[in-house]
């Protein structure tokens, strides 16, 4: 029992306290925006080519699936430039690209940048990580509904033709 105390004798709970509060609002005000922004999108997506499909516009539909695709991308690196904003503001990071890279980095789950973050805040990547995972994830699934709206449309444009 005395290791186990003697273990945590050094540990400082309020900053890793002080860490997971910011980090889950963070987390949460990263999901909220992302999920409604996607969602707005997706819906946006629906109702035109809905409409598109039953006036046979299938160049639009493919047209609304590759502005929609891009408006997701840029949804991510909005993501991306919120956490990178927070992390200059807490005085984390100095360097507005080094925290775009490392929050990128971190979003993104690839971990090219090493964790320069100040001591008692290193655990905030995770909360960065998590965040991109979700959102990934989220963006894939959206993703998988407007692929199969497209290929509707491509079906029922090229039905007569033999270019399969």
């Amino acid at each position: 029992m005395d290791n186990i105390i003697n273990a945590f004798s050094g540990f400082q709970f309020l900053p890793l306290l002080r860490d997971i509060v910011w980090g889950i609002f963070l987390l949460i005000c990263t999901l909220i925006f992302h999920g409604s922004a996607i969602n707005h999108a997706f819906m946006r997506f629906e109702r035109l080519t809905h409409q598109n499909l039953k006036l046979r516009q299938y160049n639009r539909v493919f047209y609304h699936f590759y502005a929609t695709f891009v408006l997701l991308a840029m949804f991510h690196l909005l993501g991306i430039l919120f956490w990178s904003v927070f992390i200059i503001a807490l005085g984390l990071l100095k360097d507005p690209i080094e925290a775009i890279l490392f929050a990128g980095s971190c979003y993104t789950t690839v971990g090219f940048e090493s964790d320069n973050l100040i001591d008692g805040w290193k655990s905030f990547a995770f909360f960065i990580s998590f965040c991109g995972l979700f959102s990934l994830a989220w963006t894939g699934s959206i993703m998988i509904g407007m692929t199969t709206v497209y290929k509707s449309a491509w079906d029922q444009k090229y039905r007569h033709t033999s270019i399969y």
